[in-house]
């Protein structure tokens, strides 16, 4: 049995923001399965933002997208032919090859998930390392103490939206996000808990801020970077604490962007600034899945997504979120056949 599957390349590294130009949609035949392979059919692909680092060449946490060659990130789908008892067919799987219809693995490349405890899609947001971020980031990167006042910024995003409710649990006395226009702003408090909503795209986040947090900020979770760290600087608590995960605003930069004017103040603050990346936390997940596996079933947390159909669509995807389309986590739905 053979494989027919469409799949996005990179042809050209892009300048600034990515265009059509700089990717192909590649249609190529599987090999079949050889011993201790699976053939897996992708149902949900994710596409994030450190997808856009890794279209540069340069030196990251993850290589750089070859070019003329297929893109890669998380996907989950449904093994369709299998050479291997350990992952039969019709198991549900999550694995890093998505971006295509069809992914050719071995075992080992694969997870098989309970689509009992959530739906599939879940593994890519807040089962997956998404909501792993959040969770690693108010426990380890930054912690939380009982009675902190906690800023995240990219608040209706994927990790921000699951962080915020997080927070809560570990015992945030307040929740303030910041997102871009008034609907997702009314999103933060009317259904993730945030006890307040900032719309930078109003201006001055740094007024906005302080004026939310009177007596300052224990802990600031950064999806953002830019602006929104330097107002995070400025109201930072003696001993505050930053996790700083993302910075969406400067990634398409052409040019590297002047340091947060504030940054000084960390000194006398005595501010922890600690970079944030996932695959440190990995120790983490039995728990964290655990906890949110029963927080989903009783509806006290709540996980967003916002979903585009089709494989031609994964590109326009891609840069809808990068844009701030989304609430929640952007997935690509693939048709089942």
């Amino acid at each position: 049995m053979s494989f027919s599957s469409r799949e996005w390349h990179l042809v050209a590294r892009p300048v600034g923001e990515p265009t059509v130009s700089d990717v192909a949609l590649v249609t190529t035949t599987l090999a079949d399965p050889g011993p201790g392979q699976v053939v897996v059919r992708n149902d949900f692909l994710s596409v994030d933002p450190y997808m856009r680092g890794r279209m540069d060449d340069r030196e990251s946490y993850l290589p750089p997208f070859g070019l003329n060659e297929p893109m890669t990130g998380t996907a989950v789908g449904t093994v369709v032919a299998s050479q291997t008892a350990d992952v039969p067919v019709g198991a549900t799987v999550t694995h890093f090859l998505g971006w295509r219809e069809y992914a050719l693995l071995s075992a080992d490349q694969v997870q098989v998930v309970d689509t009992h405890l959530a739906p599939a899609q879940a593994y890519l947001g807040v089962l997956g390392t998404t909501g792993l971020t959040a969770w690693a980031s108010l426990k380890e990167v930054a912690p939380v103490e009982e009675g902190d006042v906690v800023f995240i910024s990219g608040a209706a995003g994927a990790v921000g939206s699951v962080a915020g409710q997080l927070a809560r649990k570990l015992g945030a006395s307040q929740v303030i996000g910041s997102a871009g226009g008034p609907d997702k702003v009314k999103r933060l408090t009317e259904e993730y808990g945030f006890d307040t909503g900032l719309d930078y795209r109003a201006g001055d986040i740094a007024g906005q801020l302080a004026a939310a947090a009177p007596n300052g900020v224990d802990v600031y979770l950064d999806n953002v970077g830019g602006d929104h760290l330097d107002a995070a600087l400025q109201v930072m608590n003696l001993r505050g604490r930053v996790a700083m995960v993302g910075a969406i605003s400067m990634y398409n930069a052409t040019e590297l962007p002047a340091g947060p004017p504030h940054l000084p103040l960390a000194i006398g603050k005595r501010v922890n600034l600690r970079g944030m990346n996932v695959s440190d936390h990995f120790h983490l997940m039995p728990e964290f899945a655990r906890q949110a596996g029963g927080w989903l079933a009783d509806g006290s947390l709540v996980a967003d997504e916002t979903v585009v159909d089709g494989i031609d669509h994964a590109f326009e995807a891609f840069g809808a979120m990068m844009r701030g389309a989304n609430t929640g986590k952007m997935l690509v739905r693939l048709p089942k056949d």
